[in-house]
């Protein structure tokens, strides 16, 4: 199996600093600029917590495609948001850490051939067991929906 890698840079204090992060297997990413304040207070920026949830979208994606292949269904499209939410701890060095509470997924796919049942237990299977989601120790929860341009067939209904 192949090596992924990521990097960042960092220079400064915490608060005061500047870094770049880059993702250096594909180098999609190259460089891009994050602070305290772009991570913390909404100023321009890269959010490495962003990245891990883009990434971790795209996991489910993939896993989600795979897991109905295996079911037998065909898969049109699957669209998801992963929303991280941050919180904060008692593990910094002032006794005020940041820290992820959980990651939310909204997804909405469009899988012929199967019914509701069916697509929310694919759904969580996927969410279980996306690669992303197995390295993870906070919650992780969903919210799926399904979309059919094709035709309900007889099983459906």
């Amino acid at each position: 199996m192949p090596v992924v890698t990521g990097q960042s840079q960092w220079n400064g204090t915490f608060k005061e600093g500047t870094g770049t992060l880059s993702t250096t297997t594909s180098g999609t990413i190259r460089e891009a600029p994050y602070t305290y304040a772009s991570r913390f207070e909404g100023a321009p920026g890269a959010i490495p917590e962003e990245l891990l949830v883009t990434g971790h979208a795209g996991c489910y994606n993939h896993a989600l495609a795979n897991i109905a292949f295996k079911a037998g269904a065909s898969v049109e499209s699957i669209s998801t948001t992963a929303q991280l939410t941050m919180g904060t701890d008692d593990q910094g060095s002032d006794g005020h850490g940041y820290s992820v509470e959980g990651i939310h997924f909204v997804v909405v796919a469009d899988i012929p051939g199967i019914t509701d049942d069916q697509f929310v237990e694919l759904a969580e299977q996927a969410r279980a067991l996306c690669s992303i989601s197995k390295i993870l120790t906070v919650p992780i929860t969903l919210d799926a929906s399904r979309i059919t341009t094709s035709p309900a067939t007889e099983e459906e209904a």
